[in-house]
């Protein structure tokens, strides 16, 4: 019996997450605003990956970041420093992020120009799958110094990922990293997700995910536009 009950209670607080989640994708969505869940274990480079990324966004898109960190605020103020609109979240022992975080966070933060919300969810690849942010999409940070074991061993977050980025490709001659075993991985997985190699010490590979955030980001308008009706109507 008692496990019954424990699984309605789950049940019920993902229900609960995920009607916020919803809610936070469509109001993000109403401002233009692509939200991005990124997810990684620790020390993989989540918030070095940001800055690579943010180099090479085009000017009309605007980065914004939420950092999740259990303690600290150590990356929040490193990108205020580097003249980035970010926020901290703590969360103080608990290993992922949920969706009424994420609302509470948005309301703390001025989303007047369109651009690219990006979520550092806490370093872990097991919580941080299970919840929704509202985010439209899910990017996994992985690394060839983890292994190439990642895929088979944390299968949820390689099966929701939306785009995966491989990072610390120069220590590829040092390291006993297996590409295509990984590979194999990813896509018994994740048939379609694409996968962008990425090197943190030499700088290759950022402008291809950054191109493919803004491409995702100006999507988003161009539905926006056709929601709101017949007064866009000029614009085409």
């Amino acid at each position: 019996m008692h496990d019954i009950r424990k699984l309605d209670m789950q049940a019920g607080i993902l229900d609960e997450n995920d009607h916020i989640a919803d809610h936070v994708n469509e109001h993000m969505s109403a401002h233009g605003i692509l939200v991005v869940n990124e997810m990684g274990a620790p020390g993989v480079g989540k918030t070095t990956t940001l800055k690579g990324i943010f180099k090479h966004l085009p000017e009309e898109i605007k980065p914004y970041v939420i950092e999740g960190d259990i303690e600290s605020d150590i990356d929040t103020v490193d990108l205020k420093d580097k003249g980035i609109d970010a926020y901290q979240i703590n969360t103080y022992g608990a290993c992922h992020l949920d969706a009424p975080m994420i609302d509470h966070a948005i309301d703390h933060m001025d989303l007047s120009k369109r651009g690219i919300l990006f979520i550092e969810n806490v370093g872990n690849l097991v919580c941080p799958a299970e919840f929704s942010i509202g985010e439209h999409v899910m990017m996994l940070i992985s690394t060839i110094t983890e292994g190439s074991d990642k895929p088979y061993k944390y299968p949820l977050a390689f099966e929701k990922a939306d785009i995966i980025v491989l990072n610390k490709v120069d220590l590829m001659p040092y390291l006993d990293f297996d590409e295509e075993f990984y590979m194999k991985g990813v896509r018994a997985l994740n048939k379609d997700v694409p996968v962008f190699k990425v090197s943190s010490k030499t700088g290759e590979g950022y402008k291809e995910v950054a191109e493919w955030l803004a491409k995702r980001a100006s999507e988003l308008e161009i539905k926006e536009h056709h929601h709101e009706g017949e007064h866009h109507h000029h614009h085409g």
